[in-house]
């Protein structure tokens, strides 16, 4: 290995203010150095979500009614959906939002007749049923 070859790097000299004290590098410009690449810090930008403006139903108290009065897996579903079209609606996601809030209408129709359904079923069975039996 040759030594004229490997030749130490160039420091730019410390620059002092009268008194002596060392003037801080924050004022001025950065030098580069041969071979380095110069480094440049991007600023940082914040984007914060924004509500809509018209959100979309949730659909929270029907979701519950049917959780507790209807068909309770459906009612979950629903409820879960619920929950999501209400976190879009807050962080502005819109296609998000349409998407649970048309989930959580289709679950809570569906758990309504299918509470109907059973409830029908049960007075059938009760009333007619239970007639027939005891005669």
């Amino acid at each position: 290995m040759d030594p004229s070859k490997s030749s130490p790097p160039q420091y730019a000299p410390q620059q002092y203010a009268q008194g002596g004290q060392l003037i801080s590098q924050a004022q001025y410009s950065q030098v580069s150095y041969p071979g380095q690449v110069p480094v440049t810090v991007q600023p940082m930008v914040y984007v914060s979500p924004t509500p809509l403006a018209r959100p979309m139903p949730d659909y929270m108290c029907y979701s519950i009614f049917t959780l507790l009065c209807c068909c309770l897996p459906l009612g979950i579903a629903a409820l879960v959906n619920s929950v999501t079209t209400r976190t879009a609606n807050m962080s502005g996601q819109h296609q998000l939002a349409e998407k649970s809030s048309r989930k959580a209408r289709n679950y809570n129709h569906a758990a309504l007749i299918i509470g109907i359904i059973i409830l029908v079923l049960y007075l059938v069975y009760i009333f007619v049923l239970q007639d027939r039996l005891h005669q």
